[in-house]
């Protein structure tokens, strides 16, 4: 059941944060948008740990997810702008 709570959140912190950061040469459809929102999810947790935010049994919630998510679509819309 845990993973599909990662699954649901990681869902909805992609939605949130393509609603926060639109771009032409974003992920789309809902299986990137998903993995947008769980990639968002690690990237939270991993800075967060860095940082001494979250202890090394702890995880990024909803909000650190999304802010997660943004900074991955930051550097999406980085890479797409070299290649392109």
């Amino acid at each position: 059941m845990h993973y599909v709570w990662i699954v649901i959140i990681g869902f909805i912190a992609g939605v949130v944060a393509k609603l926060i950061h639109p771009g032409p040469n974003e992920p789309s459809g809902f299986i990137l948008t998903t993995l947008l929102g769980i990639a968002g999810a690690f990237v939270a947790t991993f800075i967060g740990q860095a940082v001494g935010w979250y202890g090394p049994d702890q995880s990024a919630g909803f909000i650190g997810a999304v802010v997660g998510a943004i900074i991955v679509l930051v550097v999406w819309a980085a890479l797409a702008k070299r290649t392109a």
